[in-house]
C-alpha cells in the first residue's frame, strides 16, 4: 500500500478512534503530501533565498558606502574641513540611528502600506526594506572594523600614491575583513531569518505559503514546524560555509 492509500485508510477511521501515531500521520500528510503541498514549501524556500540575496546585496552596498564615508569623516586630518563630507556624514548618522532605533516590523509596515502603498510587488518591497535595515547594521560593523585598524595603514597607502578609495579597497578593507567576518556572518543569519517578517505585508516567502496551508488544513503545527526546519537547515548551511571561510583566513595568517 502506498502512502496515499494508507492515508485514505486511516482517514476513514473516525477522528475520536484514531491512535496518536495515526493522528500524527494524517496531520502530516495533509500538511506535506496532500495536493502536492510540498511543492509550495519549496516555492516559498526559493522565494526566501531570492529575498535574502537581494536584501544582502543592498545591505552590503549601503553598509560599505556608509562606513567608508563615516570613517573618512572621523579620521580626517585635524584642522581640515569638508562641508560636503560633513553633511553626508550627518545624513548617514541619522539613517543609522533611525533604522537601528525602530523595529523591523514597523519599517516593513511603513514601506509596504505608506511609502509603496500603490505597489503590488510586496516581495520586492520586503526585500528592499530588509536591505535598508541590514545596511545600517552592516555599516556599523564595517566602521568598527575600519576604525580599529592603525591609521598608519591608510597613511602608508596614501604615501604610495593611492587615493582614498584605492587605499581602502587594497589595504584597509582586506585587513578589517578578517576582524569583522564573524559579526557580518551573524548579521547575515539574522537577515535570513528576518525574511519571515515580509509576510505581514503580503510578501511571498516560505512563511507566506505555510500560512496558506494552515488556512486550508486548519492545522498549524506541521506547516510551521516544517517552516522552522527549513530555516534551521539554511542557517546551519550558511554557518558551515562561514566557518570554512574563517578557517581558510586563519590558515592564510599562519603562512
Amino acid at each position: 500500500m502506498d502512502i496515499a492509500g494508507l492515508y485514505e485508510t486511516i482517514s476513514a477511521i473516525p477522528a475520536a478512534e484514531l491512535s496518536s501515531w495515526q493522528s500524527f500521520f494524517v496531520k502530516f500528510y495533509r500538511a506535506w503530501f496532500m495536493n502536492g503541498r510540498w511543492v509550495q514549501y519549496f516555492e516559498g524556500l526559493l522565494a526566501t533565498i531570492e529575498v535574502t540575496v537581494i536584501a544582502l546585496a543592498i545591505g552590503v552596498v549601503l553598509g560599505v558606502a556608509v562606513a567608508m564615508v563615516r570613517t573618512a569623516y572621523a579620521q580626517r586630518r585635524p584642522g581640515t574641513r569638508n562641508p560636503i563630507l560633513a553633511v553626508i556624514d550627518f545624513i548617514f548618522k541619522i539613517y543609522v540611528t533611525v533604522i537601528r532605533g525602530t523595529p523591523m516590523m514597523v519599517q516593513l509596515l511603513i514601506m509596504g502600506f505608506v511609502v509603496f502603498s500603490s505597489s503590488r510587488n510586496f516581495t520586492f518591497v520586503g526585500a528592499l526594506t530588509l536591505g535598508i535595515n541590514s545596511g545600517a547594521y552592516v555599516s556599523e560593523i564595517i566602521r568598527g572594523g575600519l576604525m580599529s585598524l592603525d591609521p598608519g595603514q591608510a597613511e602608508a597607502g596614501r604615501s604610495l600614491g593611492l587615493n582614498y578609495i584605492q587605499t581602502m579597497w587594497y589595504i584597509v578593507i582586506p585587513q578589517a575583513f578578517k576582524t569583522i567576518l564573524p559579526s557580518l556572518g551573524n548579521e547575515f543569519i539574522v537577515l535570513l531569518k528576518d525574511t519571515s517578517l515580509i509576510s505581514v505585508i503580503g510578501g511571498k516567502e516560505v512563511v507566506y505559503f505555510a500560512q496558506a496551508i494552515v488556512a486550508r488544513t486548519y492545522e498549524a503545527m506541521f506547516p510551521y514546524i516544517i517552516t522552522a526546519i527549513m530555516y534551521l537547515i539554511m542557517v546551519m548551511a550558511f554557518s558551515y560555509l562561514q566557518s570554512i571561510l574563517e578557517r581558510r583566513l586563519r590558515a592564510s595568517d599562519r603562512r
